[in-house]
């Protein structure tokens, strides 16, 4: 494969796509008739409690080499339209190239208090010379709405993404909102065995258009890295390299594992499993836990053996697995390292890892990573197309796949200490800005976009050293890392500068995030609010059961599911609904927002919400009855708790929070806005996330379809779009 080339399809389109499509029907040619010779690697599905389903490598190679052809035979003419449409685009384009750098989280009150110090010289000279503001988030303020809301130009009653979480109408159990992944249905059983006949389902749940989709069919080709809820990834005229909600090996977003041989050590983790390495011989013996066998009948697990062995004069310890060997220091990750799950007819499901020596002495510990998707071997469908993981892989290395990369409840269960977490996090980082600046080089004309997350992660696990009473003080170290916070923005200003070196005139680089940031220090239970009030029924005493265990359905009349969404139980749209849709079901809804609104919170003697948001007033769409009916806007300091997330009802409405998650954002959307910089002045009253879409359009003289809620910021006009209908 050759990106050297511009893959912009616009000014040499014919030497950088034909080389590429050459390159790849060539290689899967020859794989193909390799893997008809010798064992190949599979491809599997993943999802939670679902296991793996596979599709057998000689029928992927087939396939594969059967679209290669295809796409052999016709590229000439693809290339020919493409070559008209921007042809035509070019001519009321007013660039030649965007480039957008998200800094997902990163706070306008800590950006302007470090530019007025004269901390953040490149943002100060963007600010200077072009443009700055406080940009507007989405409703709620969370990274998948909002981000959805950036790449659609949508509110979610037209793209469909309310929360991380939404219950599931039949089960109320809460599920993934962005992605839905189901297993092959068809499967031959033979004994204790086996043998899928298909190919697992995953399935994109937002919906309307990305804007790159939108360019793409205009001609204009996008280089797209980890933008949040582009899993699984779509098709579309560009690449794309997925991020949130990329699961790992496990089919879960991110589980990690404890190693121990301390007998008294034993104890449940939250977002990862602990287990017992014994020595024998010198060494330790541990297991390696995989996906379930998708060849059997009994959901047997796959594992892989390692073994620890401690070397003298302070040297580490070598870890083996299989044939591989590697030297593990003490508090100091490992590169990534490769693991392959054998799942029975010589077929191997791949991840990679990475290690961290906890402790060597007297007892061993030791972390492992999430075991991540292999790039390189990619399980499932990781980007678009599928080789440009393989092609990232090859010629960077290996990298973080995960949707949640940064292990953050490890750092709250505190087995990963502050130190561990930010080398992890600037690990994954360092991963990220190669790619982009890589991409930037590459993308001579086009659109390239980036979003960069450790602002995000590291806000979230450092806040509380910002605050001295903050209750996840207790107990922890409060100097060390007090900086933190503020070393990050000042190396996010570092890629800023690295971003704008050597840019044209023609080019227009937009620096922006999500939302901001506010301190998180009491939890309130919704659910426990509900029940208090009279909304929530249990079978018996709330016992803090988690997934609703004990709520009892037909006395039910609202549930809150997610980060700030309350839930009522209708007749009709719930499996156990009892509330009549209409005059009743609205009667309702103000009930509840009345009293919220005046949730008093006797500990600190104020307030804890700031606004209740009726959906069917902030929402518009096709998909608007589908979300929460109302959304809780909390005062800063407050957050939906721990334990209402995860669906437990509660004696207590109120809890200190003393996780080392100590900062957050799914608060009231006017207080935690996000930041918009520009090299090129642009409108500044009202900017919403939602204007980034249609502004993108407009910059490339793209027409903004009329289902897009946003305008151009660098337009005069209102609301300038097209007549044309787009797809919602």
């Amino acid at each position: 494969m050759n990106f050297t080339t511009s893959p912009s399809g616009m000014t040499r389109p014919f030497s950088s796509r034909a080389h590429m499509v050459c390159r790849v029907g060539g290689l899967v040619t020859l794989v193909f008739f390799v893997a008809l010779l010798s064992p190949g690697p599979i491809y599997a599905y993943i999802g939670p409690g679902a296991g793996i389903a596979f599709l057998s490598s000689f029928l992927i190679f087939l396939t594969t080499c059967f679209v290669a052809g295809i796409t052999l035979l016709t590229w000439p003419f693809q290339w020919l339209i493409r070559f008209f449409r921007a042809r035509h685009v070019l001519r009321n384009s007013r660039v030649r190239r965007v480039l957008i750098l998200g800094l997902d989280g990163q706070d306008p009150n800590l950006t302007e208090r470090m530019m007025s110090e004269g901390r953040l010289p490149n943002f100060q000279k963007l600010y200077k010379t072009g443009s700055y503001l406080r940009l507007k988030t989405s409703l709620p303020a969370e990274s998948p709405v909002a981000w959805a809301s950036f790449q659609t130009g949508c509110n979610p009653g037209r793209h469909r993404v309310f929360d991380f979480l939404i219950p599931d109408r039949k089960s109320y159990l809460p599920k993934l909102c962005s992605a839905v992944i189901s297993p092959s249905l068809r499967n031959l059983d033979i004994g204790p065995y086996r043998i899928p006949l298909g190919k697992a389902q995953v399935r994109f749940e937002r919906k309307s258009q990305s804007f790159w989709k939108i360019l793409g069919d205009h001609g204009v080709f996008s280089t797209i890295q980890r933008v949040p809820i582009t899993f699984p990834p779509e098709k579309f005229h560009g690449v794309l390299l997925s991020a949130m909600s990329v699961p790992d090996l496990l089919g879960t977003q991110g589980t990690f594992s404890y190693y121990s041989s301390d007998e008294g050590d034993k104890r449940t983790v939250t977002g990862g499993a602990f287990a017992q390495i014994n020595l024998e011989d010198g060494a330790y013996h541990g297991q390696i836990d995989g996906p379930e066998n998708p060849f059997r009948c009994d959901g047997q697990k796959l594992h892989i053996d390692f073994i620890l062995e401690p070397l003298g004069d302070g040297k580490g310890v070598r870890l083996r697995i299989g044939d591989q060997e590697h030297l593990l220091e003490l508090r100091r990750f490992t590169p990534w390292i490769l693991l392959e799950f054998r799942a029975g007819f010589t077929m191997k499901i791949r991840g990679i890892c990475r290690f961290y020596l906890l402790e060597k002495a007297p007892h061993m510990r030791l972390y492992m990573s999430p075991v991540n998707i292999d790039p390189e071997n990619p399980a499932l469908p990781i980007s678009y197309p599928a080789t440009y993981s393989m092609y990232l892989a090859k010629t960077q290395g290996r990298f973080s796949t995960l949707g949640l990369a940064e292990d953050t409840w490890a750092l709250n269960e505190r087995v990963l200490d502050e130190d561990a977490f930010l080398e992890q996090a600037y690990l994954v980082h360092e991963e990220r800005e190669k790619m982009f600046l890589d991409a930037i080089e590459k993308t001579e004309q086009g659109l390239a976009v980036c979003v960069f997350d450790i602002t995000d992660r590291v806000q979230h696990m450092f806040w509380r050293y910002l605050e001295k009473d903050h209750p996840s003080n207790v107990d922890k170290d409060v100097t060390r890392h007090k900086n933190a916070i503020f070393d990050l923005y000042e190396r996010m200003d570092g890629l800023v500068g690295r971003v704008m070196a050597n840019i044209s005139d023609d080019t227009v680089v937009l620096v922006m995030s999500d939302h901001g940031f506010k301190s998180f220090q009491r939890g309130v239970n919704l659910n426990s609010w509900l029940h208090q009030e009279g909304y929530l029924a249990v079978h018996s005493g709330p016992s803090g059961a988690e997934w609703f265990t004990e709520v009892d359905w037909k006395r039910t009349r609202a549930y809150a599911v997610g980060l700030g969404g309350i839930y009522l139980n209708v007749r009709g749209r719930e499996a156990q609904g009892i509330v009549d849709e209409g005059d009743a079901a609205q009667k309702l809804k103000n009930e509840i927002r009345e009293k919220l609104t005046t949730l008093f919170d006797s500990q600190l003697d104020r307030l804890a919400v700031g606004h209740v948001y009726d959906t069917s007033e902030a929402y518009s769409g096709p998909y608007s009855e589908e979300g929460p009916d109302l959304i809780v806007g909390f005062k800063e300091g407050y957050r939906a708790a721990w334990t209402s997330v995860t669906g437990a009802v509660t004696n207590t409405v109120f809890e200190d929070n003393s996780k080392s998650w100590s900062g957050d954002h799914c608060i009231n959307p006017p207080d935690v806005p996000g930041i918009l910089f520009c090299n090129r002045k642009i409108r500044e009253d009202n900017a919403s996330i939602m204007d980034i879409a249609p502004s993108v359009l407009d910059l490339f003289g793209v027409p903004i379809p009329s289902f897009m809620d946003g305008v151009s910021l660098f337009s005069d006009r209102s609301n300038p779009r097209s007549s044309e209908t787009g797809k919602d």
